[in-house]
Order: C-alpha cells, then structure tokens, then sequence
C-alpha cells in the first residue's frame, strides 16, 4: 500500500492520508463505456450508484458518500443518474455478483458499487464502477481511507475516478477554489476572501471584511494566495500565506495602485498590473530578488495578465485599440498581437492549462458572455449569456470553466456557475456561504493542493 502521513483537519493543504490498492480486475481490452467529447449535442450517460454497503460502523456515511459521488457525477451534464425507484436488483453486498440484465432492463450504462467501514475516528471506502452491457468492470477497483471529517473528500475522489475512466479526461471534483464571498447590500456590498471545496462545501474565511479584497489568485502549488486589498485605501497587491494566514504587502511598488496579479507557473515570478500617472502598464516581479520588469509602455490600459502552462506568454487585455481587446505577447515582453476579433468586448482572459484555449469575458449587445477561443483567436465560442457573467476559472482539467454570475436589480447577488467547455451545461455551483460569491480564481486552474497516492498492484 501507498501511505501518506496524516496531518491535521485545520491544514488546508493536506486534509487525510490516503491509501489506495487494488481490489479487483484489470480494464478488459474490449471495454467500451465511453462518453466522446463532441461539439454537438451529447446524450448523458445513464448511470446508477445505489447507497454504498455499511461494512460496519458506517451510519449515514455510506448513504452521504453515494450522494455525492452521484451528484458530482450528474452535475456535469455528461451523466443521468438513474433513480432508485427504477431498481429491479438491490445491491445487498460489496462482492456479490452483479446481477447485469436486471439493470439493463432499466438502460443503466454504468453502475457504481461501493462500501464503507467506519471504526473510531477513521472511515475507509472502495469502489468497483461496471460497464452494464459488456458485463464487464471498468478499471480497478480502489479504497481510500483518512478520518471521518474528510470523508466527503473521499467521495469526490470516487467521482474523480468514474469520471476519468469514462470520459478519457482528468479529475476535478477533488479540488478547492478561492474566491470572494460577498454580504450585504449591492450598493454597499461587504467583501472578504474565502475557500471551499469544488461544489462549494467546507467554506473557510481567510479574511474579514473590514477592506474591500477583490481577484485573489492561488500559487501553483496552492500554499500562497495572491490578492488586491483596498486596505491602503488604494488597490495594492498583497501576498498571504495559506498555512499560517500571514499577509504581507507585495512590494512598495512606484505607483498609486496595483491590481490583477497572477502566479507564474512556476510560482516564481508575479505579473501584475500598476498604474502610474493615470496609465495601467504590466509589470513582472521577480519573487525571491524582488527585480521589477516593465513588460508594456502604452498609453492605454493593460491588464489582466495570465501566462501560457509553458510560462513564455502572457495575455492580456488592452484597449490599445480603441475598446478592451485581448493580446498576447512574450513573457519577456515586446510586441503583442491581438488575438480577439469579434464584435463587442473582450476582457479577463485566462490560459487553459491545456495550452490549447484561452477563455474571457466578453460583452456585446447589452450581455455578458463566458467564452473561448484558440489561442490564435480562432474558433471562438461563446458558452454562457446573461445580465452579467464575468471572470473566468479553469479547472485542472482544462474542460469546466467556473464563472461568476450576477443577477440583475437592486436585489441581485453573485453567485458561482461553472460550465464545460462544449457549453452544453451551465448550472449553479452548489454553494453553501451565504449570500454571494465571485471572482473564483486560481492560477491557470483550479490549484491542485489535494494529496495524490499511485495504487500498488496486487495489494
């Protein structure tokens, strides 16, 4: 078995130790429950994931955990859980056959088995996920183990694991984002940074809201947290520390303010934009040297700087040419070319960790858009539309991009959706903090700060 060492709940970089092994049979050759990723419209597939067995001293756990196995699942609009009150075969034990034509009976593509054992502080899960009509086990199956306050980390971890044998991508539901979770009225909105798991659970505040904190971004390794605070009263950059909270100034920079920072991907460097004498330029920040580089000199405004997974470019957004267009241009600096050419304007871009997308923002004909396009600008899609979407999240997969949405009127809130990259789901993050939320934001994703463990085989 792999083991990592446990630490406590309170640290939010490693939150259980986990142990994965193998349980079962290795992927068959011919298996073939797959969901191909398509431009157009693309049928969920119908799955079930009935209750987990309690092995002993689960309670409700092994009902909680096949919840939100099934809810992360579903909340992609790749899948369509199949009700209970469908079920013809119940599923009475871990390693019982599986009864295949009483669930085909009820066009069931993929069925989730699972059970969960629970004994003082600590709680285990396995899985084994079937491929209903070729009668076969997809994959291997796999148990996790860490204590019972983690146990709904432990249950995205199987979602991640379905989810990835299905569709051939990467696993999301286990991650974090940081954002700015909002109170009060809109004219006098309060504002403080916070934290939570993908689909909103386990919020933790970083901040109070004594002064207005707006784009917090996530190092690459999800131990430091970039943000602007009006703390100064002047828009300032601040860097905190995820492990003890401590916050200190970025720098005194030679300006009246500076916002929009983001992580090079090698944490090492910070881009960011400053304003002097009433101009927005970019700028690069050495971390460990504190040399600043000057990556733009135009009189118009330059802002919201993010870097390619390779680290050599940054785009951008300028109004360089007349209204918000998006650039991109060497790290280094130098000459940028535009890469926006539709109608309306386009701000808050963001490299897809894949390299191979940008995603923005872009306002046209009294509406708001969360888009994508080729890096070239090419094959520009936009994927949502309404009173007002903004700031665009990636997540680690590079598929699902996370958004902020604004409702319209005095009593409007902002609230979290996120969406895939085809565009075919939009639905509202399951958010548990309050009234509001925007800006999530990490690096180029969503960090990847969980703890990792390969499985042996023949554990």
């Amino acid at each position: 078995m792999t083991l990592l060492t446990p630490v406590s709940h309170e640290d939010p970089m490693t939150l259980f130790r986990l142990i994965a092994a193998l349980l079962a049979l290795t992927l068959p050759a011919h298996a073939e429950l797959t969901i191909r990723f398509t431009d157009g419209e693309i049928e969920p597939m119908p799955f079930a994931a009935p209750n987990f067995i309690d092995e002993g001293g689960a309670g409700s756990f092994a009902t909680d955990i096949a919840r939100v196995v099934a809810s992360d699942l579903q909340g992609t609009g790749l899948f369509r859980e199949v009700g209970a009150e469908a079920y013809i075969s119940q599923v009475t034990s871990f390693d019982a056959p599986i009864a295949y034509a009483d669930w085909q009976a009820i066009n069931t593509q993929a069925l989730i088995t699972g059970a969960v054992q629970a004994s003082g502080d600590q709680i285990s899960v396995k899985f084994r996920v079937f491929d209903v009509f070729t009668g076969e086990q997809l994959g291997d199956g796999l148990q996790f183990a860490g204590t019972q306050a983690t146990w709904r980390r432990m249950a995205h971890k199987v979602a991640d694991a379905v989810y990835s044998r299905i569709t051939g991508e990467g696993a999301y539901f286990d991650s974090r984002v940081v954002f700015v979770a909002e109170s009060g009225p809109k004219n006098q909105r309060q504002k403080r940074l916070g934290v939570m798991d993908y689909d909103g659970a386990n919020v933790q505040y970083l901040t109070d809201s004594s002064s207005i904190v707006l784009a917090p971004r996530f190092s690459p390794n999800g131990d430091r947290i970039l943000f602007t605070s009006y703390a100064s009263g002047f828009p300032q950059i601040y860097l905190m520390d995820v492990g003890t909270l401590a916050v200190r100034a970025l720098g005194e920079q030679p300006g009246t303010m500076t916002f929009s920072p983001r992580f090079s991907p090698d944490g090492n460097r910070v881009a960011f934009a400053l304003e002097r004498d009433g101009n927005s330029d970019l700028y690069l920040l050495d971390l460990a040297s504190m040399q600043l580089t000057q990556l733009t000199n135009s009189p118009s405004i330059e802002t919201a700087p993010s870097f390619s997974p390779d680290g050599s470019q940054i785009v951008f957004e300028s109004d360089r040419s007349g209204e918000q267009q998006i650039y991109i241009m060497s790290a280094a600096g130098g000459e940028a070319t535009r890469v926006s050419n539709g109608k309306g304007r386009y701000g808050t871009p963001v490299w897809s960790p894949r390299g191979d997308m940008i995603a923005f923002t872009k306002q046209n004909e009294g509406r708001f858009h969360i888009g994508v396009m080729m890096t070239d600008g090419g094959e520009e899609r936009l994927l949502t539309s309404s009173f007002l979407d903004e700031g665009p999240t990636w997540a680690p997969n590079g598929r699902v991009i996370m958004f902020t949405r604004e409702s319209a009127g005095a009593e409007g809130q902002a609230q979290l959706f996120s969406v895939d990259v085809t565009g075919r789901t939009d639905r509202k993050n399951r958010a548990t903090f309050g009234t509001g939320a925007s800006r999530p934001v990490g690096p180029s994703a969503w960090p990847p700060t969980r703890p990792e463990a390969e499985p042996r085989r023949g554990a």
